[in-house]
């Protein structure tokens, strides 16, 4: 049985990502340290950081997704906070795409597929208090 410990950082994450093993990849890399909410596209996301957004430490944010994309949910996300990391994730490494992202707002832009390595490295660059 695992200890919890009050004085341990579990940071709020919202995840926007239309695809589920994408999804279940992202759990499994930072799920034991970070509460998680997810978004299957960027409308939800868009409600989900209305909802939660004063709680949450940081967002994944999939340029791809139907309804509303990443960079438009990007683009509304920022017009009322311009501090929380949005880290966008795209399956094309063009540099418009990264351009584009970074244009609407995002904090870095990273190709997937995601590693560990790479997330975690990214999460913990604005998260300095999160121990893997």
């Amino acid at each position: 049985m695992e200890s919890t410990q009050t004085s341990e950082f579990r940071p709020l994450i919202l995840v926007a990502e239309d695809d589920d093993s994408n999804f279940k990849l992202i759990k499994a890399i930072i799920g034991k340290k970070c509460d998680i909410m997810w978004a299957r596209n960027g409308e939800e996301m868009v409600n989900l950081f209305q909802t939660h957004g004063e709680n949450a430490k940081a967002m994944l944010m999939d340029i791809k997704m139907p309804l509303m994309n990443g960079l438009e949910a990007t683009k509304i996300i920022r017009e009322s906070n311009t501090t929380i990391p949005i880290i966008m994730q795209t399956a094309y490494a063009f540099s418009s795409d990264k351009e584009n992202a970074m244009k609407a707002g995002a904090t870095e832009v990273l190709v997937k597929p995601i590693t560990l390595g790479v997330l975690r490295g990214t999460l913990s660059k604005y998260l300095p208090e999160l121990q893997w």
